[in-house]
């Protein structure tokens, strides 16, 4: 692979894996708009892990008080103790069961779309543009009507449950994981930035599953397999990603989801465009 080609998924990759668009659409789309081979599992998985550290490194302070909070639940001596002394034992506790709650059911439901071969049959222009502008015109409805009632100190088990459920939609391609895991947060009643927030929290397990599954598979190429473009993807990944997560954030808390919604109604429009 050229050096512009991981580049350029680096970049594909970073920006849109947090954003409302879908990564895994213009993953699928790039190299068939491009000509490119696909890039393989390896590549995959490290553009991943790229993401994964952009977003615990961006939100590390949640993800120390949810290391902790797992390790008291978990009966390690002095977890507990740190976290009820700065006054976050029960809220970082709350989050740590509302994100093993939502992590559930897109692996369940992942496990079983690869087992009966929906995950590559859904991989169609067709299903991403017709998801790209449904859930797109959804993300609107919600962000527009939806009461901002709640911050994620209210965030109870049955929330997390139904935007998990949501999440599972993600596994269609356009979907987009953090748009349809925002959308639902955001029918609830949380404030845009809240929802980012437990949308891009909610991303760690599930890319640790996905990455998990992808490893498996790398186990198969061995010394092999293109280590030094797979760290090259990986280290710009993590950057890209960082600062869309921050930008992200800083927009939310002033502005509305208008400028996604409107990118994905004109990416699915063209996509039909260009199936016509």
């Amino acid at each position: 692979m050229s050096f512009w080609h991981l580049v350029l998924l680096a970049l594909v990759q970073g920006i849109t894996e947090f954003l409302p668009i879908s990564s895994s659409a213009h993953l699928v789309l790039l190299p068939r708009l491009l000509h490119w081979p696909d890039q393989g599992v390896l590549i995959d998985v490290a553009a991943h892990l790229g993401t994964l550290l952009a977003v615990v490194g961006y939100f590390r302070r949640d993800v120390e008080g949810m290391i902790l909070a797992a390790a008291g639940i978990a009966g390690v001596r002095g977890a507990r103790a740190r976290l009820v002394k700065d006054g976050e034992w029960e809220q970082n506790q709350r989050l740590v069961q509302a994100l093993v709650i939502a992590t559930l059911p897109v692996v369940i439901i992942g496990y079983l779309f690869m087992k009966t071969g929906l995950v590559d049959a859904l991989r169609r222009i067709d299903v991403i543009a017709a998801t790209s502008i449904g859930f797109g015109v959804l993300l609107w409805v919600a962000d527009r009507w939806a009461p901002v009632a709640r911050g994620l100190d209210r965030l109870t088990a049955r929330h997390a449950l139904m935007i998990g459920l949501a999440q599972a939609l993600a596994l269609v391609p356009g979907t987009s994981r953090s748009g349809i895991t925002m959308t639902a947060a955001r029918a609830l009643g949380f404030s845009r930035p809240d929802a980012a927030r437990f949308s891009m929290l909610l991303a760690i397990p599930t890319i640790l599953a996905a990455g998990t599954l992808g490893a498996l598979t790398l186990l198969e190429e061995g010394p092999d397999a293109p280590w030094t473009d797979a760290l090259l993807v990986l280290g710009l990944s993590a950057l890209i990603a960082y600062a869309a997560i921050a930008g992200l954030m800083r927009w939310l808390a002033r502005h509305d989801f208008g400028p996604f919604v409107v990118y994905r109604l004109v990416l699915g429009a063209l996509l039909w465009l260009w199936m016509a």
